[in-house]
């Protein structure tokens, strides 16, 4: 498969099949500069109704979409969909959030969304064995660094790719990725936007990946 960054928390998720998935689209406006996605999908999933996440309009054909909790199976995709918050006060400063679980060409993605605090042990369970996780590192509005790398271990995922941090396209007062980089090992900064793997590529446990936004002006 391969795993295209747009930018901010959307990525493309393109199985050997051809069916694509896309992540959080954003809208291109009010200090979120990255060009607009306008791509097709066969599936979009929105973690939260914020607008830097739910950008649908962007995206070409007639996607299903995935909001909240539950499970799907979709073109031989297993999606299942995990609620948690986007703060640490249960969603009363900044609502709920979900996190969505991919079955997919035998790997299992999870996308934490804007999450806000650390998993629960229900929620880890739920969400299982991972091989690769995408978190938001960039604090704020989401974890900050110490959280994100608390719940990058309690998950044990064998890659995490971070998102959801500043750039030169993004004006959100977040920090950069190179804060949370401060001390990890095992990283790999890819030149471009795409990651191509298979289960048969998969590094061992404990691995960053940093990708760079296909979308940034």
């Amino acid at each position: 498969m391969i795993i295209k960054y747009f930018g901010h928390s959307a990525f493309l998720f393109l199985a050997d099949d051809q069916t694509n998935i896309i992540t959080d689209p954003y809208s291109p406006t009010q200090g979120v500069n990255y060009k607009p996605i306008a791509e097709s999908a066969d599936i979009v999933t929105i973690s939260h109704e914020h607008w830097d996440h739910n950008g649908i309009k962007e995206i070409r054909g007639e996607p299903l979409i995935i909001r909240g909790e539950g499970s799907w199976n979709e073109k031989g995709i297993s999606i299942r969909g995990i609620p948690c918050f986007h703060d640490e006060n249960r969603g009363k400063e900044r609502g709920a959030n979900t996190i969505f679980v991919f079955d997919l060409n035998g790997l299992r993605l999870c996308h934490l969304g804007d999450i806000g605090h650390r998993l629960t042990d229900e929620q880890l369970s739920i969400i299982g064995k991972v091989n690769i996780c995408f978190i938001p590192v960039g604090g704020y509005y989401t974890v900050d660094r110490e959280t994100a790398m608390g719940i990058i271990k309690s998950i044990a995922p064998h890659v995490t790719i971070p998102m959801h941090f500043k750039t030169q396209s993004l004006e959100f007062p977040i920090a950069d990725v190179e804060e949370f980089l401060k001390g990890a090992e095992n990283v790999k900064r890819i030149e471009g936007a795409e990651y191509k793997i298979d289960k048969d590529s998969l590094p061992s446990l404990g691995n960053i990946v940093v990708l760079n936004p296909v979308r940034a002006l």
